[in-house]
């Protein structure tokens, strides 16, 4: 499947605003957070995102774990490849996400709530590691029919891919079903990344709603854990975890499930059903880079995920794609927050 321009990717989840600042464990214990956390505000942290704007030199990104992912595609994919979905306010902070996504040449169709604001994320980074504590707000707000209206539904048609992001089964779990059912009756790819360790543990039902349908499922050592957790599976033997999720029963047939865990500087795991239970396993080194080139691990996840589903969308072959994967993350970490470099670089096979 070669890309021509033509957005072949399609991808829905949460656009959000990023507040980014350098904290402390004492300011992570003020608001009851943990290091390398992924939260959903609630009260006690709305006073975050001001604290970080007034107190810790926070910067402002475009954000959201499917956005990050979209704009990292289409920094290798052809222009014109990617189509972005998700539900923002009538505000500033939506204009700055839609200029964000233009400059990388992603294409947004958002759909715009007339009483919530642009969600929003705060990120307090300590060292390499960083903690996210997230107010949806608008982006809670998406709707199946803005899906389903013509215009929107015809460039689902015309995708060939669809990556939606864990995080949307919080907000509007028939729209990710929707695309699901397309694909699966298409024999399009569907792929779904886990997101984030409450996922699995506190939208179980959600999660395994989608599940027969994934063709590829992305997540990282933590995540694949809670999911071993909330599925009576031993947590620790994370080969095990992906080999289990390849069993799961499918619906379309016509494609192998691919269960990628991320591991950080770990070998990926990848397990890849061959039907009537048989699983095969393969393990795929990280591209190294010295601890002085880290600038920020905020969005290697998403940039893995943008490289791997560039070369999904490409055709290419499962080990091309995961290097695509890992050559991403390592441009990602070298950037401040999840960002790509500029001048654009040329991926090339390590």
């Amino acid at each position: 499947m070669a890309s021509g321009g033509n957005f072949e990717l399609l991808c829905l989840e949460n656009p959000l605003l990023d507040i980014q600042g350098k904290g402390t464990p004492e300011l992570l214990e003020k608001y009851g957070m943990k290091p390398n956390d992924a939260i959903l505000a609630e009260e006690k942290h709305m006073g975050l995102y001001e604290d970080l704007l007034q107190n810790h030199d926070a910067k402002i990104i475009a954000g959201g774990a499917a956005q990050n992912t979209a704009r990292g595609a289409q920094y290798i994919l052809p222009p014109n490849s990617v189509l972005y979905i998700g539900c923002v306010g009538r505000d500033s902070y939506a204009e700055k996400l839609q200029a964000a996504c233009a400059e990388a040449g992603v294409r947004v169709e958002y759909r715009y709530d007339d009483e919530q604001p642009t969600g929003r994320c705060g990120v307090i980074i300590t060292g390499h590691d960083r903690s996210m504590c997230t107010d949806l707000a608008a982006a809670n707000c998406y709707k199946l029919e803005h899906l389903k209206q013509p215009e929107i539904w015809k460039l689902v048609e015309q995708a060939k891919v669809y990556y939606v992001g864990g995080y949307h089964l919080t907000v509007c779990v028939p729209a990710v079903m929707a695309l699901a059912e397309e694909a699966a009756a298409k024999n399009k790819i569907f792929a779904l990344s886990l997101s984030a360790p409450f996922i699995p543990q506190f939208f179980k039902e959600q999660l395994d709603q989608t599940a027969p349908y994934w063709d590829y499922v992305i997540g990282n050592e933590t995540e694949a854990a809670s999911y071993a957790e909330s599925h009576g599976l031993p947590k620790d033997d994370l080969t095990a975890i992906a080999k289990a999720m390849a069993c799961l029963p499918k619906k379309n047939t016509a494609r192998p499930r691919t269960v990628i865990i991320t591991q950080g500087t770990d070998p990926t795991i990848v397990a890849i059903g061959k039907g009537d239970g048989e699983v095969e396993v393969k393990t795929f080194d990280v591209h190294a880079i010295g601890e002085e080139q880290i600038n920020d691990t905020n969005g290697a996840g998403d940039a893995f995920a943008g490289g791997f589903m560039a070369g999904v969308v490409q055709g290419k072959p499962l080990e091309t794609c995961v290097d695509m994967g890992h050559w991403l993350a390592k441009l990602s970490i070298q950037e401040l927050g999840p960002s790509y470099p500029t001048p654009k670089q040329t991926y090339t096979h390590s």
